[in-house]
């Protein structure tokens, strides 16, 4: 698979995985049921685990769908897929304080922080096997 290939079912994986989390939003902000909620409570530290996953995910696709284009805060690196991904998670935890059938909690905010910079860890690892193994084989 080529480069450019990869790149390109990234972006499709990554607005795919993005309308996804809209849909959860959703039926979250107008109190649906879902068989999703049905299982995650019955799961210990299941919302918790689930916050994670999901931002974590959606940081992973982001990440490489732009193919880890970051810039510098002294020497910390920060993906745009991550910076844009903490934007929304932030923006959407705290309007959860003004939906009636949401609510506002820390704990989640923090579940998705970890998911976020773990998966950015990943993607940069993931980006760079990448870029190496691209060289490789332009190389050969």
């Amino acid at each position: 698979m080529t480069h450019k290939t990869f790149s390109r079912l990234a972006i499709i994986a990554a607005g795919g995985f993005f309308g996804f989390i809209l849909w959860i939003i959703y039926l979250a902000n107008t109190g649906s049921q879902s068989v999703f909620f049905d299982v995650i409570k019955h799961v210990p530290y299941g919302d918790k685990i689930c916050h994670m996953l999901l931002f974590g995910l959606l940081t992973f696709v982001a990440n490489l769908a732009l193919q880890s284009r970051h810039f510098c805060i002294g020497r910390l690196p920060l993906y745009y897929g991550t910076v844009l991904v903490s934007i929304f998670v932030l923006s959407e935890e705290i309007s959860q304080g003004f939906i009636p059938s949401r609510t506002l909690d820390i704990i989640d905010l923090v579940a998705d922080a970890v998911g976020i910079i773990l998966f950015s860890y990943l993607s940069g690892l993931t980006q760079r096997y990448i870029d190496n193994h691209h060289e490789s084989i332009r190389v050969s």
